[in-house]
């Protein structure tokens, strides 16, 4: 009967190794899982809409074209050459010449959002309840390394190695390349040695060889429309997330990205010319006329009265960007100065609020506050500061019963 599940599933999936549902997950804490990413804990078996979101994280629209015309070539290396080659062409397309604390921040502070949208749901059963646990993976584990051991518990991550000069990414990989077929495989016997972990899960032929040095393997056949994870079953959830795009972009989403960007631009500088030359009680107006939709919820404020010796309002918004105060602005009908970190010159020279510029320093930011509550209303914009720098606002940590 074994022999015959065995055969079953290989006409199945192609593999002569069960699927992942057959796998238990009961009283798994003192074994040792090995996975591949992605298709494996991964629903989506592509990697190139988290290499498009570093494309223009780290280089804006000119990378992420770059990257766009790179993928047809990655796609054919892929399939009719090598995995490794279609993988280098990717790697190539959307880090080269980027900052390596770049490339870190974006992997710290943007990719964990889409990566924990994504965990397929039989692949975080077992792995999940594994004692130890270990990914093997082709993409770059400076890329993938602070999700994997951040939001889902990861112990070791082992990817592929880039190569970097004055910190700098080259677009280059160290040897012995890209991590897939006999490099896993080889990564896996350095990581354990003689020692065999209990469980490999893959997804593809390149990752029969590591997942043949386990001692049980299973297959993670694709399934169209998988329901990922709920991300309140995570032992850890995303709460700041300092992305510009909002979705997974695919090669069509990245497409039509850019051809909406030269349309977005001239409407962006139609409304920061409304935002920047009406009064402000004529703002929301314009906003509405030029497709931007304001609600207004709730009793406004009042405004300071400083002959009283009433200071102004001070209010936190959540976003990342100069676009909240502005806003905040538009729907009290009045300007308030925003204080920011590390929004750009142009951003301030274009911006229809007053700004005042951070220190870092805290006694000196502080001081600045109170100086800056006591001429009127006041917004802590926290651009940079929730996601890629300390928090300005300090709180307790959050507790899940």
């Amino acid at each position: 009967m074994e022999l015959e599940s065995m055969v079953e599933t290989t006409k199945m999936t192609g593999s002569p190794f069960p699927t992942v549902e057959k796998c238990s997950s009961v009283d798994r804490s003192g074994d040792t899982v090995v996975a591949d990413l992605d298709g494996t804990l991964l629903c989506d078996r592509s990697s190139f809409p988290y290499f498009a979101h570093m494309a223009f994280e780290t280089g804006g629209v000119l990378r992420l074209l770059l990257l766009l015309l790179l993928a047809p070539l990655a796609g054919l290396l892929y399939l009719f050459v090598s995995e490794s080659a279609g993988i280098q062409v990717l790697i190539f397309g959307s880090m080269a010449g980027a900052k390596v604390d770049d490339v870190e921040s974006v992997a710290r502070a943007v990719l964990p959002k889409f990566y924990c949208s994504d965990l397929h749901p039989e692949s975080w059963r077992v792995f999940s309840a594994c004692g130890r646990r270990f990914v093997l993976t082709a993409n770059p584990r400076i890329m993938v390394e602070a999700f994997l051991k951040d939001y889902i518990g990861s112990d070791v991550v082992l990817g592929t190695e880039l190569v970097v000069w004055g910190r700098r990414v080259t677009g280059l990989v160290c040897s012995p390349g890209v991590l897939v077929g006999d490099n896993k495989a080889d990564a896996l016997r350095q990581a354990f040695g003689n020692a065999m972990p209990e469980i490999g899960l893959g997804d593809s032929k390149s990752d029969f060889p590591f997942m043949r040095l386990c001692k049980e393997r299973y297959m993670v056949p694709p399934t169209p429309k998988m329901k990922p994870v709920p991300q309140e079953n995570l032992p850890k959830t995303v709460i700041f997330h300092d992305g510009r795009i909002v979705h997974r972009p695919s090669p069509a989403l990245a497409l039509l990205t850019l051809l909406w960007f030269p349309i977005g631009l001239l409407l962006s500088f139609l409304r920061i010319a409304a935002g920047s030359l009406l009064p402000m009680r004529m703002v929301y107006h314009a906003f509405t006329a030029l497709g931007v939709r304001v609600t207004i919820k709730g009793n406004q404020p009042p405004p300071a009265c400083l002959e009283s010796g009433q200071t102004g309002v001070l209010f936190v918004c959540s976003h990342r960007t100069l676009l909240d105060p502005i806003f905040l602005s538009t729907a009290l009908g009045r300007p308030i100065t925003a204080v920011t970190y590390s929004v750009s010159r142009l951003s301030e020279i274009l911006s229809p609020i007053r700004t005042a510029r951070l220190t870092r320093d805290r006694a000196v930011d502080a001081a600045m506050i109170r100086r800056l509550l006591k001429e009127g209303d006041l917004v802590v914009c926290p651009e940079g500061t929730t996601c890629r720098e300390p928090f300005l606002l300090r709180s307790r940590p959050c507790s899940r019963s």
